[in-house]
């Protein structure tokens, strides 16, 4: 039975984020995005248990000089994404075209002693392009499609083997998927999912390298393939004005070897929804959890930790967290029943009260 259970405000606001679940805590790394401001990246830390945010002070090296970025701390990247291999996050992107830095750049987060490093590496670099996604199996980071321009979208796989810090251009087989732009991906067992792929859900296998030949599986209702920003949707045939399709405006998890991905749209039919996809049937099924999501918004983080989703940020709610519990237990339901119906709490355990203070406070640092 899923469940919102919570909804706090005042965390940190989105602005060129990414976020990493570390056992409890969530880690959550946010670039400035101003080319004139030369601040490092931004670390803010969310603890799941006491629920609240902490932000990290500011990391400094021998090398920093004032307007100098130093070059073992990152700053001011573009399209960057963060991965956790065992206790170190992995934070790749490139620096903005006014820097004269290197444009592709690979950092990793010691999460124990709380330093950044960049590790040398050495083969085919990914491309510099925005709009891919990322997927972990084991010690090895995939990165599947991409914009690139003037050439348009693409379809490419490149993998880093963190074990020898190589980065390789896969030489894949099977069914090339056209090339479009991906929104998610998350892997079971073996196998990628990535879905945006010619708008449906493609299926790569990384122990043979090959795209595997798959049913359609577009998401009912949507409205993707818009043929340019003036024109008409192919699917639907309604005007920019009227179609809804919300782009990659998408978070997505995987629970119980199923895919779940929440839609959210703030424009034309203001919406979010929740489904979930089964990989045996090849099947999409819309659920709808109790208690009040997210309202309509974009980009917004979301990380996994134990049985509970945790989503934040996004533009049109940027300090809001929402928690998704995937199997709620007495206790929780319990706790909302109280603030539900304002019962009285004077006579609960003391940890059960603070619990319930915790719940119903701004979670600012």
């Amino acid at each position: 039975m899923l469940r919102w259970t919570l909804h706090l405000n005042g965390g940190p606001h989105r602005d060129f984020h990414a976020g990493v679940a570390v056992g409890d805590k969530v880690y959550y790394f946010k670039a400035n995005g101003n080319i004139y401001d030369r601040e490092h990246m931004n670390i803010h830390i969310f603890n799941t248990v006491s629920l609240r945010w902490r932000k990290l002070p500011r990391l400094i090296t021998e090398l920093e000089r004032p307007f100098e970025v130093p070059s073992k701390l990152p700053a001011m990247l573009d399209y960057y994404t963060a991965v956790l291999i065992q206790d170190t996050i992995y934070l790749w992107g490139w620096y903005g075209k006014h820097s004269k830095k290197s444009r592709n750049v690979l950092f990793g987060f010691d999460v124990s002693s709380h330093r950044w490093f960049k590790p040398k590496v050495s083969g085919t670099l990914p491309e510099e392009k925005p709009n891919y996604v990322v997927s972990v199996l084991g010690k090895v980071i995939y990165i599947c499609g991409g914009c690139m321009r003037p050439t348009g979208l693409t379809n490419d796989i490149y993998k880093l083997d963190t074990t020898t810090m190589v980065w390789a251009l896969i030489d894949t087989r099977g069914t090339l998927p056209p090339s479009s732009e991906p929104h998610f991906s998350t892997i079971i067992e073996t196998k990628m999912f990535v879905f945006g792929l010619n708008h449906t859900i493609c299926v790569f296998d990384t122990e043979t390298n090959c795209w595997l030949g798959t049913p359609s599986a577009k998401l009912p209702g949507e409205c993707w393939d818009r043929s340019t920003s003036d024109g008409p949707c192919n699917v639907c045939n309604l005007t920019a004005e009227k179609c809804c399709c919300p782009d990659s405006n998408h978070s997505a998890f995987a629970h119980n070897e199923e895919l779940y991905i929440f839609r959210s749209c703030s424009t034309k039919q203001n919406f979010t929804d929740l489904w979930k996809f089964n990989p045996e049937t090849f099947s999409w099924m819309k659920t709808e959890p109790k208690g009040l999501g997210p309202s309509p918004t974009t980009s917004m983080c979301c990380c996994r930790v134990g049985d509970r989703i945790f989503f934040f940020g996004g533009k049109s709610t940027p300090d809001d967290l929402y928690i998704l519990d995937l199997s709620p237990c007495l206790k929780t339901l319990c706790k909302l029943a109280v603030t539900q119906h304002s019962l009285e709490q004077s006579e609960l355990p003391p940890n059960i009260k603070w619990e319930m203070a915790a719940m119903a406070t701004k979670i600012r640092n």
